[in-house]
């Protein structure tokens, strides 16, 4: 059993500012962290933790600890594809993206790009994330024994599509198959998590999106990852290929692919009538502003989603994102809403990426607000990392510091990032524990 105490300016947004108001900003100018076997087992003051757990081994932190950053959509084997030029999302997809992936039924590629993935991860303040592979179920293999060693909260899946380009086809039997040897496989190891992923619409045929709502009714604990309603292209494409559909999201449910485990990514173009079935189905939305803005894809519409009461995450959505810092994609996010004709708080958006988007992927019971018995995932920040972020910051309230490092930080603002208590990234390239 070991306890460590972290010393340091601590900030956590529990629960969502739009609805609670100003409680529910949890701040401690000058804050101690205490953590056990990788769990929060008290914050609080120091004065006052210090008085209650006398002996206690502390360690002094210079920024500002915030909890791990929670990624709610990017795709692993796009790393190596970010800030392709030209096209939107469809002929992107075949210009760039699907090549790029047929190349990871080389498990060692694999293996390579999953290493560096993780580390980018990390280097940037994630520490949970839900991603896409490919359809390889090597490429799920690696994703998950590369998280598994460096102990972070992964959850992903196989893709499905039955219907993609020749070399990323596979079969529903061949789907359902690797499937479910891959939640056999992984299911309850680490801190890994499994979601049943069909690519979107147009990659699978009906039968393999009902065989993929069927794998979701018999694995009561795991997802659904999929991409709705993202750019107006692809809504016109599967208005042609279901002209018997309502609309985009009915074709999710009616293979019963929408519910409360379900993960829609993007959802820009939904009407109100839309988000309100979102809504009732229990649905959550990955909101990832840079992808949506580099492919001219839309803007998405928070104040829809909020007057409908959807969870929302931030997603990178790498690599249509452009940037793997949750920091640089909340300052995207603001700018999104200002478009929208609305203001993304900080606190807010830092409640989105982390909370927030811990909700969403139905982890919130173990990350996110480094709340006792949770998961002891943290970020430490710099807001003087770059000397105009110093000049920015100085004597500034936590408002602006915070929004200050939204706008202008990127991964240097990301001095340490730590997994279950333990140093998993460090600025300064100092040894890791």
């Amino acid at each position: 059993m070991t306890r460590k105490g972290f010393r340091a300016e601590i900030l956590t947004v529990p629960e969502d500012p739009a609805l609670a108001g100003p409680e529910a900003v949890r701040h401690e100018s000058d804050g101690l962290l205490v953590v056990e076997d990788g769990l929060v087992v008290a914050r609080g003051p120091f004065e006052t933790m210090a008085a209650r757990f006398p002996g206690l081994a502390v360690e002094r932190l210079a920024g500002l600890i915030v909890p791990g950053f929670v990624d709610a959509h990017i795709h692993f084997p796009q790393t190596e594809r970010i800030a392709s030029h030209g096209a939107q999302l469809l002929e992107w997809l075949e210009r760039h993206i699907f090549p790029a992936e047929a190349a990871f039924a080389d498990r060692d590629h694999s293996d390579s790009v999953a290493g560096f993935f993780l580390g980018e991860l990390l280097r940037n303040g994630t520490t949970s994330a839900l991603v896409f592979p490919t359809v390889h179920e090597g490429s799920v293999e690696a994703l998950f024994e590369a998280a598994l060693a460096r102990d972070m909260r992964i959850i992903s899946g196989k893709v499905l599509m039955d219907l993609g380009p020749p070399d990323l086809r596979d079969s529903i039997e061949e789907g359902r198959a690797a499937t479910e040897r891959l939640i056999g496989r992984w299911r309850g190891r680490g801190r890994l998590g499994y979601a049943v992923t069909p690519r979107f619409a147009l990659t699978s045929s009906d039968a393999q999106l009902a065989d993929a709502g069927g794998m979701l009714r018999e694995h009561p604990d795991v997802l659904l990852h999929t991409h709705l309603s993202e750019n107006l292209g692809e809504l016109a494409a599967v208005a042609e290929r279901f002209p018997d559909a309502e609309d985009y999201l009915s074709v999710y449910e009616r293979y019963g692919l929408a519910g409360p485990r379900s993960v829609f990514a993007h959802s820009i173009h939904l009407n109100d009538g839309e988000m309100g079935r979102l809504a009732g189905c229990g649905c959550a939305i990955a909101f990832c502003p840079t992808s949506n803005l580099f492919l001219g894809s839309g803007l998405f519409d928070l104040a829809l989603a909020d007057r409908h009461g959807i969870p929302v995450g931030i997603g990178t959505d790498v690599g249509a994102g452009t940037s793997f810092s949750l920091l640089a994609t909340l300052g995207e996010a603001y700018k999104v809403c200002q478009m929208r004709g609305a203001s993304l708080d900080p606190f807010r958006a830092l409640h989105l990426a982390t909370a927030g988007g811990a909700r969403a992927l139905r982890i919130g019971d173990k990350v996110g607000s480094l709340e006792p018995g949770q998961e002891a995932d943290f970020v430490l920040l710099d807001s003087e990392a770059t000397p105009l972020l110093a000049r920015r910051t100085r004597g500034a309230s936590l408002f602006d510091r915070l929004f200050a490092l939204q706008v202008l930080g990127d991964d240097r603002a990301v001095a340490a990032t730590y997994v279950a208590g333990r140093p998993a990234h460090r600025r300064d390239g100092g040894a890791i524990e």
